[in-house]
């Protein structure tokens, strides 16, 4: 899938609709995270989810990780 899915392809908006508990869950987290926004908010759950469950593709395992470590060079796209 490595090869299907390329770190550098455009990026794609998403709409879905949320609960509101989580919603507000995801509201106090990033208010009181300031460095995450609900976009990086999303991309880290999703992505975690998806390792967590048993995705192999190393891009996403690099979003991953690059969303939880925002600053180690070593997961940025290279």
């Amino acid at each position: 899938m490595d090869d299907i899915l390329r770190e550098s392809e455009a990026m794609v908006s998403l709409r879905a609709e949320v609960p509101a508990p989580l919603l507000a869950s995801m509201r106090l987290f990033i208010d009181s995270h300031p460095n995450w926004d609900q976009y990086r908010l999303v991309q880290a759950a999703l992505a975690g989810f998806l390792v967590q469950n048993g995705a192999t593709s190393r891009a996403l395992t690099r979003c991953y990780l690059r969303n939880i470590f925002p600053n180690q060079p070593g997961f940025r796209a290279g």
